[in-house]
């Protein structure tokens, strides 16, 4: 028979980034409904890069048949543990896998593989992962009921002495539902990554402040928020305990999220932050950085009580903001900070000399500086150039913000 080539499914290979390629992930699936998401889970994975091997025990099959994940992985599913001792040759001592996933495990599987027994294919391979000592991430999804039994916490609490990572599940509708597609992937994503921002912790501002006129309207401007995402994931995938300030919504639970809305909610909001950090003797660890990325009002109105009324002439008296980085610059001396400096239609000289001298009158770390004029406001691509201290280039950069937050934490890493 001619060889047909690659499985079709692995043609998304990489669609989406390539921070898992040249990953070797093991995805175990065990017999809970929840594992309907093991195809949405599978792919994703490869769209970020990864080869994912599926795994399944027998109660897993009877859930989705062995031919839906072969087909969402692109490799033949391990059902029963054959002379080619899979789960040896996948997380063995020599093992060839990177990382070992059980998404969804049931409370059945979580404690036979806190106590050792090892008599379905998954928890054959989690023994087989703690001897070699390949990471382990475990994602519960079960009846909230059972979730609480102290058994079953006890367990838990077993499985992350030895170093298993659990991504808990979101309690709904007296369910312990399975985490989202999107946290587990980060979650991976960290695992695997070279962990630059380990041990670090970083606050990051992001998004527009929202200026109120009066109880209804508001003044704003046109920033998406999605670099100081980008950049939160990004910070987190490289280990770092992340706080991101914004007035949007992430909704990822391992990132620390504070909602505010006007520019002095903003900066109340951080100068808090930093303060009680510093001023918690140890029991805290103190922010290593602040990456100042929000387009923070520079113009605040004078608010009306109610609402003005509409089709006469107004005119609104604006009262300048406070600075962010000034006021944080003068109470925390030390801390490296990374600043964003926007114009509109000047030369890449005069946008580069203006940046240079923020970063010299604040004592910045970096400065990140764009043309709003050549796009970067409410897109999703941007076009910057970044300034290091210390260093004479000056490194430009197109393309998407995620790309971008990338080569920012990259070089943050570097000054901390």
């Amino acid at each position: 028979m001619a060889d047909r080539g690659p499985h079709p499914t692995l043609r998304i290979k990489g669609e989406k980034s390539h921070s898992l390629l040249g990953k070797k992930i093991v995805l175990g699936v065990t017999g809970s409904i929840a594992a309907v998401r093991t195809v949405e889970l599978a792919r994703e994975l490869i769209r970020h890069g990864a080869d994912v091997y599926g795994v399944m025990s027998e109660a897993a099959t009877e859930i989705i048949h062995p031919y839906t994940l072969h087909y969402a992985t692109g490799h033949e599913v391990i059902t029963r543990l054959m002379g080619k001792i899979e789960h040896v040759e996948f997380l063995g001592m020599q093992g060839s896998a990177d990382l070992y996933v059980i998404a969804p495990c049931t409370a059945n599987t979580l404690n036979k593989i806190a106590t050792g027994v090892s008599d379905t294919t998954v928890t054959a391979f989690a023994t087989t992962a703690f001897g070699s000592g390949i990471p382990v991430i475990v994602v519960p999804a079960m009846h909230e009921t059972i979730y609480r039994s102290p058994v079953l916490i006890e367990n838990i609490k077993k499985l992350k002495q030895l170093g298993v990572t659990v991504i808990e599940p979101k309690i709904e509708e007296g369910l312990a539902k399975i985490a989202s597609t999107e946290e587990i992937i980060l979650v991976v994503e960290r695992t695997l990554s070279a962990g630059k921002l380990a041990g670090k912790r970083v606050l990051i501002t992001g998004g527009p402040t929202i200026e109120p006129v009066d109880s209804i309207r508001v003044l704003t401007n046109r920033s998406s928020g999605r670099t100081g995402i980008e950049l939160a994931r990004e910070a987190y995938r490289q280990g770092a305990d992340v706080t991101l300030v914004h007035s949007k919504e992430l909704n990822l639970r391992m990132i620390r999220e504070i909602r505010v809305e006007t520019a002095e909610e903003m900066i109340d909001a951080c100068i808090n932050e930093l303060r009680k950090a510093k001023a918690n003797g140890g029991k805290e660890k103190e922010y290593d950085a602040l990456i100042s990325a929000a387009a923070i009002s520079d113009f605040s109105p004078e608010l009306h009580d109610g609402k003005l009324p509409s089709g006469a002439e107004l005119h609104l008296t604006l009262v300048p903001t406070r600075k962010l980085i000034e006021e944080v610059r003068q109470e925390f001396p030390e801390l490296v900070i990374v600043g964003f400096k926007a114009e509109v239609k000047v030369s890449d000289e005069e946008l580069i000399e203006k940046a240079r001298a923020k970063m010299k009158k604040y004592n910045l770390a970096m400065v990140v500086a764009n043309d709003l004029a050549n796009g970067g406001m409410g897109t999703a691509e941007n076009e910057v150039y970044i300034l290091r201290r210390g260093k004479d280039e000056v490194k430009y950069m197109k393309g998407a913000k995620a790309m971008i937050a990338v080569e920012i934490i990259n070089e943050l890493s570097g000054l901390l």
